[in-house]
């Protein structure tokens, strides 16, 4: 039996699908903006990378929680 991926992971499927770059990508990207808000953080994946805001948050959320992949 699998159990199934809770939380922000959960999106990594989508957006490696959909932004064609695996999340290793994304959570590099924001560990090189440590000192940034969580929402400075997604609002500039948002606005430089065009990720959608579920998506950022995700990714954000994910990397400030010191997770790996």
């Amino acid at each position: 039996m699998t159990d199934k991926v809770k939380g922000p992971a959960s999106y990594f499927p989508s957006i490696e699908k959909k932004y064609g770059q695996p999340v290793r990508h994304w959570l590099d990207l924001i560990a090189g903006r440590p000192d940034e808000k969580h929402m400075e953080t997604v609002a500039w994946l948002k606005a430089e990378h065009g990720l959608g805001h579920g998506h950022a948050n995700a990714l954000v959320a994910h990397a400030r929680a010191g997770k790996g992949i």
